[in-house]
């Protein structure tokens, strides 16, 4: 009976610290750690999230987007934006917000039968670029402006 339960012990024991090496990132490779941090660290999170959308596809800036936006903003947590194409054949609009911690504000699929114009309200950290890109049957078109966030200030 003791060698049983000396057993049943022994097996716990070995089982709970292996449980705790693998939870405490021990048999993980320092490697992939540090690509993970440089990863989530970088300064350029825009520039990181439009390679993850788009697959490194050509991206072209276009003046058929048209981006109404205010230029100074007084409440950055409601800032109103609307955008129109006069491209044809679009399939998405997607608005990015560059200093925001995740720089995509919102992501519209539309049908080929409706007009390329879609309005919303953007919550925009601190003052930054806004960046369109639309994405037609052609391939991916890009327009950006600049919003000024004004901390508790009147818009000028």
């Amino acid at each position: 009976m003791t060698d049983n339960r000396r057993a049943f012990i022994k097996k716990s024991v070995a089982i709970g610290g292996y449980s705790m090496i693998a939870t405490g990132g021990l048999l993980t490779s320092p490697e992939a750690n540090a690509e993970w941090l440089a990863e989530t660290t970088s300064t350029d999170i825009l520039q990181q999230t439009i390679k993850r959308l788009f697959k490194d596809q050509e991206i072209i800036e276009s003046d058929k987007i048209d981006i109404r936006i205010p230029k100074t903003a007084e409440n950055g947590a409601a800032v109103p934006i609307t955008v129109t194409s006069s491209l044809n054949h679009v399939e998405s609009i997607a608005i990015l917000v560059e200093k925001n911690p995740i720089p995509l504000a919102a992501k519209f699929e539309l049908s080929p039968d409706l007009e390329p114009v879609v309005s919303a309200r953007l919550k925009i950290a601190e003052s930054s670029a806004v960046a369109v890109i639309v994405e037609t049957n052609e391939g991916f078109f890009t327009a950006s402006e600049k919003v000024i966030v004004t901390p508790g200030g009147c818009e000028i």
